[in-house]
């Protein structure tokens, strides 16, 4: 993965990861995981708008808002899937705020770069990477002209 394409604020929750040794990184993403930005209020009770995130084993819907090239991601996750929720707050925390450019510039693999590989299965790296892919796509699809 080349640095030059991640956004800063992926930069640091990546490089907050790797500063830790392997056990203590299970930690920081459940720390992650309750601090998932709530729905906007908005958007509650809109489930229409919801996309859910087929690779991910919980229950998982993403919202992905573009206004004026600025993106927006939101999701939901169960609090009893601690893991898939942090990885959807490491998302929304990195995404939110950036241009629709950087968002399609993040490389698919980022969430492989955290140092999580060996600490939770392949299937819920699995399901980060599906949250991203799904995230760009949803860029794409808005910004379409």
């Amino acid at each position: 993965m080349t640095d030059a394409a991640l956004p800063d604020a992926l930069a640091e929750i990546r490089d907050e990861f790797l500063e830790l040794a392997e056990p203590d990184r299970l930690q920081l993403l459940l720390e992650y995981s309750q601090d998932l930005p709530a729905l906007p209020a908005r958007l509650e009770g809109h489930p229409e708008l919801a996309e859910r995130v087929a690779e991910c084993q919980s229950p998982v819907y993403i919202i992905v808002e573009v206004d004026q090239g600025i993106v927006a991601m939101h999701a939901t996750a169960p609090p009893e899937a601690p893991t898939t929720r942090g990885f959807a707050s490491i998302l929304a925390q990195g995404i939110s705020g950036l241009t629709a450019a950087e968002v399609l510039a993040i490389p698919d693999d980022f969430p492989q770069s955290i140092g999580l590989t060996r600490a939770v299965s392949p299937l819920r790296i699995a399901g980060m990477t599906g949250m991203l892919l799904r995230v760009k796509r949803q860029v794409r699809a808005k910004t379409a002209v």
